[in-house]
C-alpha cells in the first residue's frame, strides 16, 4: 500500500500522485491537520475555514472513487512513521510544495524518515532552477500535457477523520465569503467564462467592480482545489463570443502564467520570505518597525478614506483586488516607511488566498526591494478619485464618512469647518500628507542607493528571477566620481 499525501492539492482531478499510486495497488489517501502550521504568524481562522470546506469536499470525492480520506492531526513526520509501522506502507506520493520556511522544514524532516517519496509537479515551478532561460517554454509544455486520469481506488477502507471545526491561530478572522472545495471552484470558473468575465480587463482595477469581474479563482489555485493546468486548458478551449471576451481570456491566461512566475522566485530563493531579494536593500529600513503605525494601517484607521475602505473590506471579506493590494503595500513601505516583513505577515493573515510564493514576491516588488522593478509610489488620493470617483466604496466600508459628498469624501479633513461639524465634528488629519510622505520616501530611497553599488546584484536577480519579457528596469550607473547612482521611475 502507498500513501497519497494531500497538502495544497485538495482535489482528485488531474492529480498525478493519486493516479500513479493507484496504478500500483491499494492507496491510503491522507490529509494531516498540522496544529503547529496553524500557529504560524501568517495563518488565520478564515484560511482554516476554506481549508476545512475543501478537505470535506475532497473526502466526499475520494469516497465516491472507492477509498475514503484519512484525516489525522499532529506532526506530519510522526504520523507518517506510525502509518509505515502499522500498515506496511511501501511509499509516499505527493505534489511538490512551494511554501514558507515552516513547510520546507517539515518536508525535510519527512525525507529523513527514509520512506521512498515521489513528488510530482502541479505548477510551472521548477525545483533546483538556477536561471530563468527557457522557463516560459517549459511552462507551456507542462500546461499542454494531458491531465492525469482520475482513478478508481482500493485501499484499507474508512479510517480516522479528525477535522476540527476551528483551530487556534494568531489571527482569529473567521469571515470568509468564498466556500472551499473543487465544486465551488469549478462553479466560479464556469461563471467567469460564461457570464462574469466579459468586462474583466475594464473592471479589475476598481474595488467597486473587481469583486464580480475578477475570476476569484485565487484561493482555489492556492489550495489546489482546482488544477492550474485544468484551468489553463479549459480557458484556452473556450471560444470567445466577441473581441471583449477574447481580450479578457488573454488577460486571464497571462495572469495564470504570472502565477507560477512569482512562485518560482520563492522556490529558487527561499530567503526572500525574510530578507530583501536584492541584497543591497537588506538595510533599507534601519529603524525598527513602528507597530502602532502598522496597526493603524492594517485595521483601516490611517485617515486616508479609500485606503481605510480597502483595509476594512479585506478584513471583512478576505479578498481585495490586485491593484489595491499593490497600493496598500506601497503605502506601507514608502509613505509610512515601514520595513515590509511585519506588514507581509499581517496581510497574509487577511488573505484567504495566501500563496507564499506569490505573496512574498509581490510584497517585495511593491516595496522596492527586488532591484529589478520600477518603484511605484501610489498617491492614495489620486487612486481614490480614479477608482471610486463618487465615494461609493468609501461609504460602504467607512460609514462614518457616509454623509460627505463626492467633492469632499476623498479628503474630508479639507472640508469647510462648518460641514465637518455638521457631519459630526472635526475630521482629524490623516496619518501623513501623501504628497509630502512620497517626496520624503523618494529622497530617502535615492540617498540610500547613492551610497551603494547596486548594479551587479541587480544583474544577478534579473538573471535568476527576471521575466524575459521587455520591461522598464531601474538603471544603476556610476558617475565620474565613482558614486553609484540609480535612475528611478516613480
Amino acid at each position: 500500500m502507498n500513501i497519497v499525501w494531500f497538502k495544497r492539492d485538495l482535489r482528485v482531478q488531474d492529480h498525478a500522485p493519486l493516479a500513479a499510486a493507484a496504478a500500483l495497488g491499494p492507496v491510503l489517501p491522507l490529509y494531516i491537520v498540522e496544529p503547529e502550521y496553524w500557529q504560524q504568524p501568517t495563518a488565520s481562522l478564515r484560511q482554516w475555514c476554506f481549508t476545512r470546506d475543501s478537505v470535506r469536499a475532497l473526502a466526499q470525492q475520494l469516497a465516491e472513487l472507492g477509498q475514503p480520506l484519512w484525516v489525522l492531526s499532529g506532526h506530519a513526520p510522526d504520523i507518517l512513521q506510525r502509518l509505515v509501522q502499522t500498515h506496511g506502507v511501501q511509499g509516499l506520493y505527493s505534489h511538490m510544495e512551494t511554501g514558507d520556511d515552516w513547510t520546507f522544514a517539515r518536508d525535510q524532516a519527512v525525507k529523513k524518515l527514509g520512506l521512498p517519496w515521489q513528488e510530482f509537479r502541479q505548477h510551472g515551478v521548477v525545483r533546483g532552477l538556477s536561471i530563468r532561460r527557457g522557463w516560459a517554454e517549459q511552462w507551456e509544455t507542462l500546461m499542454a500535457e494531458p491531465q492525469a486520469a482520475t482513478p478508481a481506488l482500493q485501499g484499507p477502507g474508512a479510517g480516522p477523520f479528525e477535522l476540527p471545526e476551528s483551530l487556534p491561530t494568531p489571527c482569529q478572522l473567521s469571515i470568509a465569503v468564498q466556500p472551499g472545495g473543487s465544486l465551488a471552484g469549478h462553479q466560479l470558473l464556469d461563471s467567469f467564462l460564461s457570464q462574469r468575465g466579459r468586462e474583466y480587463t475594464r473592471q479589475m482595477s476598481s474595488p467597486l467592480s473587481a469583486a464580480d469581474a475578477c475570476s476569484r479563482l485565487s484561493p482555489h489555485l492556492a489550495l489546489g482545489t482546482l488544477s492550474l493546468r485544468g484551468v489553463v486548458q479549459r480557458l484556452r478551449a473556450t471560444p470567445a463570443p466577441d473581441a471583449l471576451w477574447a481580450r479578457s481570456f488573454r488577460s486571464l491566461d497571462k495572469r495564470l502564467h504570472w502565477h507560477c512566475h512569482f512562485m518560482q522566485k520563492l522556490e529558487s530563493e527561499p530567503r526572500l520570505e525574510h530578507e530583501a531579494l536584492h541584497r543591497g536593500f537588506v538595510d533599507l529600513h534601519a529603524e525598527p518597525a513602528d507597530l502602532e503605525v502598522i496597526e493603524r494601517w492594517i485595521e483601516g484607521h490611517t485617515g486616508w478614506p479609500f485606503v481605510d475602505a480597502c483595509m476594512r473590506c479585506l478584513k471583512q471579506t478576505g479578498w481585495i483586488n490586485f491593484r489595491m493590494r499593490a497600493m496598500l503595500v506601497s503605502l506601507s513601505a514608502y509613505h509610512l516607511w515601514q520595513p515590509w516583513q511585519i506588514p507581509a505577515q499581517r496581510l497574509a493573515q487577511r488573505f484567504v488566498d495566501y500563496e507564499p510564493g506569490i505573496h512574498y514576491s509581490q510584497i517585495q516588488m511593491q516595496s522596492g526591494t527586488t532591484g529589478i522593478n520600477v518603484n511605484r509610489m501610489y498617491n492614495p488620493i489620486k487612486q481614490s478619485r480614479d477608482q471610486d470617483p463618487d465615494g461609493e466604496f468609501i461609504r460602504r466600508w467607512v460609514p462614518e464618512l457616509a454623509g460627505f459628498s463626492a467633492d469632499w469624501i476623498h479628503e474630508p479633513w479639507r472640508a469647510p469647518a462648518g460641514l465637518q461639524r455638521k457631519m459630526g465634528g472635526p475630521v482629524p488629519p490623516p496619518i501623513a500628507d501623501p504628497v509630502l510622505a512620497a517626496r520624503q520616501a523618494k529622497q530617502k530611497l535615492t540617498a540610500f542607493i547613492r551610497q551603494r553599488e547596486m548594479g551587479d546584484e541587480a544583474q544577478r536577480v534579473l538573471s535568476q528571477h527576471g521575466s524575459r519579457m521587455r520591461q522598464t528596469r531601474p538603471k544603476y550607473q556610476r558617475t565620474s566620481t565613482d558614486t553609484p547612482q540609480q535612475t528611478l521611475d516613480f
